[in-house]
């Protein structure tokens, strides 16, 4: 239980950590950006990633259960790095294209991560699939935000 409490608790870490970030930027950067069709509202945001973050532990914890420390769990820690660098990216650098940059290297990663899962432990893959999803929204978003404020 208590490396599942881990897994859980660092990919909660590194959400927590990009609020600190993006609480700033959130009342002078961002409202000045135009925002692509579907932008949510910010409150949205925070109980999603919440959300999301438990499940790529759990997953993390059940491959790590079956294979311990495996290329599937590197692949998982990798894109759990790429994902703790986009907000400072795009929020905390403002830089939407280094931001886009970061977001298709997670999307990649975050894949990868789900193909390797599922010939661990296919709950594990599934776990990761509703994660990919807002990622791929995050990286329209993203675009658009690129797309319309460009200056």
């Amino acid at each position: 239980m208590l490396a599942l409490v881990g897994f859980v608790g660092l990919c909660l870490l590194v959400g927590l950590s990009g609020g600190a970030i993006t609480a700033g930027a959130l009342h002078t950067w961002y409202p000045s950006l135009s925002r692509p069709p579907l932008t949510p509202p910010n409150w949205v945001f925070a109980p999603v990633w919440t959300v999301l973050y438990v499940m790529i532990g759990v997953s993390g914890w059940m491959v790590w259960q079956r294979q311990g420390a495996s290329r599937p769990l590197r692949l998982w820690g990798w894109q759990l790095a790429a994902n703790a660098l986009w907000v400072p990216a795009f929020f905390g650098l403002r830089s939407l294209v280094l931001g886009m940059a970061v977001i298709v290297a997670m999307l990649v990663l975050a894949a990868m991560t789900a193909h390797a899962f599922r010939r661990v432990r296919r709950v594990a893959a599934w776990l990761m699939v509703p994660y990919l999803g807002w990622g791929l929204f995050a990286a329209y978003l993203n675009l658009g935000f690129l797309v319309l404020n460009q200056r």
